[in-house]
C-alpha cells in the first residue's frame, strides 16, 4: 500500500511575502492558545487583547509608559542582535546590563559634584565601559580556547547580580534609611528629557540612534559584511580571509558596550539610585526581542515596542479585568516560541515523500 511521508526540505528561494505571512500566522496562534486561560481568569480573550495592545496606544499617558518599558529591552535586543548576528550567542546581556547600571552608580556617587552636560555623559561612558569588561572574559575565553560563550556568558549574569547586592548590602546602603538602596546621585546626573517636558528620557534616542548606527554598519559596510559572513559561515568566511576571531571578539565586545550603555540610562533616567530592581530581566527579554526581530535593528525596534505595549496593557487588563499580571509575559514567551516555531518554513518547506506501506510496518 502505497503512502505518503511529510519531509522538510530546504527552499531554493524565500518569496518576500512569506516572512510577515508567518508572523500573522504566529499571532493568530498565541490568540488561539491563550484564549483558553485568559476565558479560564474570568476575562474575555477579545476584550483582554483590546487591553494588552490597543489601550496603550490610546492617550500620551499610557504611550509615554509603553516608551519607557521599551527602552531598556531595546537597548538589551540590540545588544543581543549585534552578537547574534556575527554568530556569536551572547546570553549574558543581563549582567552587562547590570554592570552597566553598576558604573554609572559609580560616577554618581563619587563624583557627585559634576555638572550635568559632563555628568551624564561621564556615567554613560563608564556604564559602557563596564559592560565591555563583563564581555571581556568570554569573549577571550572564545577567542583562545573555543570555550563555548553560552555558558560563560550565562553563568556570569548571576555573578553579576550577587555583585549588585553585595554591593547595596554592604559599602553602597543607603546611608540615611539603611536600606539595600544607593544614596541618591548629585544632582547633574538626571539624565534630560527626550523632548521638553516629556518624561521619556534622552535614554529612548540614544537607542534609536544606535539602532540606526547598527542598520548602516550592516548593511551598508564591509564590516557589516564581514560580520553577516562569519555568522552565515565562519569556515567559508575565514577561507576567505576574514578574521573570524576578530569578528567574534569585537562583535561580543560591541555587545557588551551596548547592554552596559542600557544599564547606566536605566539607572540614570528611572530613580537616579541603583536598586535591587534595576533590572526586571531585561537582559533575557532582549533575547526575545532580538530573536522575534530577526536579529535587524528594525525588528529589534519594532518588537521592543510590541513588548512594551504589552507590559503596559498587562498592568491596564491587571487593573481593569482583574487577570493576573504575569499574563502577560505568558503571551510574551508565548509569541517567542510561535514565531520561532513557523519561521523555521522561511528556510523549509514540507514536501510529501511517497513511501510504502508494509504489514512489518504496521505490526
Amino acid at each position: 500500500m502505497r503512502t505518503f511521508v511529510p519531509q522538510l526540505v530546504q527552499r531554493g528561494r524565500e518569496p518576500r511575502w512569506l516572512a510577515p505571512l508567518l508572523v500573522v500566522v504566529a499571532v493568530a496562534l498565541v490568540y488561539v492558545a491563550t484564549a483558553a486561560p485568559i476565558r479560564a481568569a474570568g476575562a474575555n480573550p477579545a476584550a483582554a487583547y483590546e487591553r494588552y495592545v490597543f489601550t496603550p496606544l490610546t492617550s500620551t499617558s499610557s504611550l509615554t509608559e509603553v516608551l519607557l518599558a521599551a527602552t531598556p529591552i531595546l537597548f538589551t535586543g540590540l545588544a543581543v542582535a549585534v552578537a547574534f548576528r556575527s554568530g556569536y550567542y551572547n546570553i549574558g546581556a543581563e549582567g552587562q546590563f547590570l554592570a552597566g547600571a553598576v558604573g554609572a552608580s559609580f560616577a554618581g556617587l563619587y563624583l557627585p559634584d559634576l555638572p550635568g552636560p559632563l555628568a551624564v555623559p561621564v556615567a554613560l561612558l563608564l556604564g559602557a565601559a563596564a559592560g565591555v569588561a563583563w564581555a571581556l572574559l568570554p569573549a577571550l575565553l572564545r577567542v583562545n580556547f573555543r570555550i563555548d560563550e553560552v555558558v560563560t556568558t550565562l553563568l556570569l549574569n548571576p555573578v553579576a547580580l550577587l555583585g549588585v547586592q553585595g554591593l547595596l548590602n554592604g559599602p553602597w546602603r543607603n546611608t540615611g534609611s539603611g536600606f539595600p538602596v544607593t544614596d541618591d546621585f548629585g544632582a547633574g546626573y538626571e539624565m534630560p528629557p527626550a523632548a521638553p517636558g516629556a518624561r521619556v528620557h534622552l535614554g529612548l534616542v540614544i537607542a534609536v540612534v544606535i539602532a540606526v548606527v547598527i542598520w548602516v554598519v550592516l548593511a551598508r559596510t564591509a564590516t557589516g559584511l564581514r560580520v553577516r559572513a562569519v555568522g552565515l559561515s565562519p569556515a567559508a568566511a575565514g577561507f576567505s580571509g576574514v578574521g573570524v576571531n576578530r569578528v567574534l571578539f569585537g562583535s561580543a565586545l560591541v555587545s557588551g558596550g551596548i547592554a552596559g550603555l542600557g544599564g547606566a540610562s536605566q539607572v540614570l533616567g528611572v530613580g537616579q539610585q541603583l536598586t535591587n530592581e534595576v533590572s526586571g530581566g531585561y537582559g533575557y527579554t532582549g533575547i526575545v526581542v532580538a530573536t522575534l526581530g530577526a536579529l535587524s535593528a528594525v525588528g529589534v525596534v519594532l518588537v521592543a515596542l510590541l513588548l512594551g505595549d504589552i507590559t503596559v496593557g498587562a498592568q491596564n487588563a491587571s487593573l481593569v479585568l482583574q487577570l493576573p499580571p504575569q499574563m502577560g509575559d505568558i503571551i510574551a514567551a508565548s509569541l517567542l516560541l510561535a514565531v520561532v516555531s513557523v519561521l523555521v518554513l522561511r528556510r523549509y518547506k514540507f514536501r510529501l515523500r511517497p513511501g510504502r506501506f508494509t504489514g512489518e510496518q504496521a505490526s
